[in-house]
């Protein structure tokens, strides 16, 4: 169920989630957007707070990850030159961060991003049961329905469906 009132689109937020080091993740920079902050306030409140942040609920991209997902994200919004390369966040990580950017908004915002997080695994367990059930019927039926099933995996590729926005 989702808050008609949401402060930010659901599309928004779900164009923001990649998949990096085998987690979906949210970057400091998309996070300091959508939370109203300056991308240097999130990491400075990260830091003051870091024993809150294990590294299975942030991590800082290498040089090469940022660079691969830049290349494959087209954007003009990177803002320019950068000394660092932004955190990754995880779902858990987000969800510390309403308690380090103590306010109504980051509350707010970070209720949008949960229900984000759990849509996309919705959908993730939902593709995976038609894959499922498509592999079933392949087995039962014999090969004059190859035809059908590979026109049918053809139109929605239930194995290729990569609900993040870039997979690295």
């Amino acid at each position: 169920m989702t808050d008609k009132h949401s402060i930010i689109p659901m599309e928004r937020i779900e164009n923001r989630i990649y998949l990096l080091r085998g987690h979906k993740v949210m970057l400091s920079t998309d996070l300091a957007e959508l939370y109203g902050v300056e991308p240097r306030v999130l990491v400075q409140a990260v830091k003051r707070n870091i024993e809150r942040f294990p590294e299975d609920f942030m991590f800082q991209l290498t040089k090469e990850e940022f660079d691969n997902l830049k290349s494959q994200i087209v954007t003009s919004s990177w803002g320019g030159l950068r000394r660092a390369t932004p955190y990754a966040f995880t779902e858990q990580g987000v969800a510390m961060l309403s308690g380090v950017l103590n306010s109504q908004r980051a509350v707010q915002v970070n209720i949008e991003i949960m229900r984000a997080f759990v849509r996309l695994r919705q959908m993730l367990a939902s593709n995976a049961e038609l894959s499922r059930k498509l592999d079933a019927l392949e087995k039962k039926y014999d090969a004059q329905f190859k035809v059908v099933f590979d026109a049918i995996r053809e139109l929605y590729p239930v194995r290729d469906f990569r609900p993040c926005s870039t997979l690295i």
